[in-house]
């Protein structure tokens, strides 16, 4: 099984991109994992304009058979170890790819929550785009040595 995750936008924070490759890094020991950031158009000023071209990138990166789930603030909130536990009932489903995506500013179009499988918020806090593709990943990362029973997660 491969883990995907997918948003829009590059991440321009050097702190954040750290983050982000640091979780990558120890994430790879655990399962296949894919991160890609989508070039975002500029070009767009108005926001429903903006919203559906960033969804029909997201929606070309889905693949059939993908167990697609998008990260978006309406979405169904789960502590640290709700989520270890959520993931361990996807792992245990055994789709061939875990696609995650991580929405932009202005959210998802109702053709692509329509594809998603689930949908899961971080926090009904806001975080920054970037700063949520860092904290997802840790929370991922997080996920999986709880399921390993490591030390990295204190209860």
């Amino acid at each position: 099984m491969t883990i995907k995750i997918i948003s829009p936008g590059k991440t321009k924070m050097p702190f954040i991109n750290e983050g982000i490759q640091l979780y990558l890094r120890r994430l790879k020991h655990y399962l296949p994992i894919e991160y890609s950031e989508l070039k975002e158009n500029k070009s767009l000023p108005a926001a429903e304009a903006n919203r559906k071209l960033e969804n029909d990138l997201l929606f070309k990166q889905i693949i059939p058979g993908d167990f697609v789930v998008l990260l978006d603030e309406r979405g169904k909130n789960f502590s640290s170890a709700q989520f270890a536990g959520w993931m361990q009932q996807q792992l245990n489903r055994n789709p061939k790819t875990i696609t995650f995506i991580i929405g932009g500013a202005y959210g998802f179009e109702k053709e692509l929550q329509a594809k998603a499988n689930a949908i899961i918020s971080l926090s009904n806090l806001t975080f920054t785009h970037e700063m949520a593709r860092m904290i997802f990943i840790e929370q991922l990362y997080r996920a999986m040595t709880i399921l390993r029973n490591e030390k990295y997660h204190h209860l």
